[in-house]
């Protein structure tokens, strides 16, 4: 077996036990990547020179007896949309195509004290609005088990890259979706943490009440051992609490006794059978596996997907009026005056979907409309987040496909924006309400598709939710590895 197939974990205890060493891997790794990257397009920037001295920095700690952590010498993907100092952060834009960040973000800070090594930075959606990673200005992310379809967005090149065996594992940030639905379609892990677990410090905002950086990994123990350096209190980050976790080492696969709640009335949404076929073979796995299965209602889930998309894009109109060619970014050229130039530069440096959101952003906030709109889709997500809060009083782990829909091609949907959206009918749930969420692998569809089964949690139950993963993963029998 080639290094860039094993997982994370396995590569870290060969590492420790010195049967590899670090630049060996990194190597194995930016091989993989100047292989198979044409055809997929994961990488916005590579840093091969930088990561092989970070190896060679490491193996040098090592040689010398150091006691490293058990990231360390593993090579990483980043999401555009995270600072690190020195590389480029386009976001997937035009807006920031010269972009060079100052600073590190703070899930890079801890990367860097763990020994993690970054291989570069990963293709997305355009400031992560979309769900199939075709609106970055840097051309569409393709799928590895069919490079003619899509791997999904916002975070599809961080899916895509370790899918394909490009980086051991990946940050992306998940704002209504956009870790679990490309993961769904890539066959990975995809982990999006309790809200404020994980500092959002260098994460450029989209919606700052749902965005959340979380983990892309092939398996639940790497995203335990990826989380728990991530996760920390910052004070630079006011929506961050102060809480550190250990799941690696508290794992556990016995889902007896489990309770796992399964909201069916939505699954009118999935119009695929295979999906469905799957999704009734994993509850069942959990059931022979000792876990109750429990029928429950969320309630008011039409409203969901509403409320979402009115508040992130009403979001993303304040948090994208900075970008106006005055300060940093793209700045048109040949302008009259400085309105000249906020216009130009705006109408050239964001794509259609960017332009979209803040449009309806500004819409849903301006007089006349804020009530009528704004502030009850603000309601609808408070009710919503209650509900699901009464759920998990009777519940541990509330049962979802991840998506409706397997990946689809390249192409697809996009002049049909609403339908786009509905990618997101699922996952939204998590990020209205703050909770953890989970991705996991649970079958394939007649063309060999990867499908996704989604679990959630309580807030800052992450401990339940990757033994609940965990046992499943445990006792799934896998699905096939993509052929590139």
């Amino acid at each position: 077996m080639e290094l860039f197939e094993y997982k994370a974990f396995e590569l870290a205890q060969m590492l420790t036990d010195k049967q590899i060493s670090s630049s060996e891997l990194v190597s194995a790794f930016i091989n993989r990547i100047n292989t198979v990257d044409k055809k997929l397009n994961a990488f916005i920037t590579k840093c091969f020179d930088d990561a092989l001295e970070q190896a060679r920095i490491i193996d040098q700690k090592r040689v010398s007896g150091a006691n490293l952590p058990l990231i360390a010498g593993i090579p990483i993907g980043i999401k555009d949309n995270i600072s690190v100092k020195g590389l480029k952060m386009t976001c997937g834009s035009k807006m920031l195509e010269n972009y060079v960040a100052p600073y590190d973000a703070a899930v890079i800070e801890k990367l860097r004290q763990s020994g993690g090594i970054m291989l570069g930075k990963l293709n997305m959606d355009e400031f992560a609005m979309g769900s199939s990673n075709q609106t970055s200005y840097f051309g569409a992310c393709r799928d590895p088990y069919d490079t003619s379809k899509v791997s999904g967005g916002s975070s599809g090149g961080c899916a895509a890259a370790v899918s394909a065996g490009e980086a051991a594992c990946a940050l992306g940030s998940d704002t209504g979706g956009s870790i679990r639905q490309p993961s769904a379609f890539c066959g990975t892990v995809g982990f999006k943490p309790t809200y404020g677990t994980v500092s959002r410090y260098g994460l450029t905002a989209f919606a700052s009440s749902f965005d959340q950086i979380g983990t892309v990994c092939k398996c639940v123990k790497d995203t335990a051992m990826l989380f728990d350096v991530i996760s920390d209190k910052d004070h630079r980050d006011s929506t961050s609490v102060d809480k550190k976790y250990n799941c690696y080492n508290s794992l556990c696969s016995d889902a007896y006794g489990l309770k796992i709640g399964v909201p069916r009335e939505l699954f009118e949404s999935v119009s695929h059978p295979d999906i469905i076929d799957s999704f009734n073979r994993s509850v069942n796995l959990f059931k022979d596996t000792g876990a109750q299965i429990i029928d429950i209602s969320i309630e008011n889930t039409k409203l969901a997907l509403a409320a979402y998309y009115v508040i992130s894009s009403a979001e993303a109109s304040s948090n994208l009026g900075r970008f106006d060619g005055v300060r940093f970014g793209y700045r048109a050229k040949d302008c009259k005056d400085i309105n000249d130039i906020f216009i130009r530069s705006r109408t050239q440096g964001f794509g259609d979907e960017c332009k979209r959101r803040i449009m309806l952003g500004t819409f849903v906030l301006s007089a006349g409309f804020y009530d009528d709109y704004y502030k009850k889709a603000l309601a609808a997500a408070k009710m919503i987040t209650k509900r699901l809060d009464s759920l998990f009083e009777q519940v541990d782990i509330i049962a979802l496909p991840t998506s409706p829909e397997t990946a689809f091609a390249v192409g697809d949907k996009l002049d049909d924006p609403v339908k786009m959206y509905q990618s997101d009918v699922f996952t939204v749930f998590a990020n209205i309400a703050g909770i953890p969420a989970i991705s996991v692998p649970c079958g394939v569809d007649k063309n060999g598709l990867p499908i996704g089964l989604q679990l959630m949690s309580k807030r800052f139950d992450e401990q339940v939710l990757l033994n609940a993963a965990y046992a499943f993963e445990s006792a799934f029998e896998g699905i096939p590895k993509p052929r590139l």
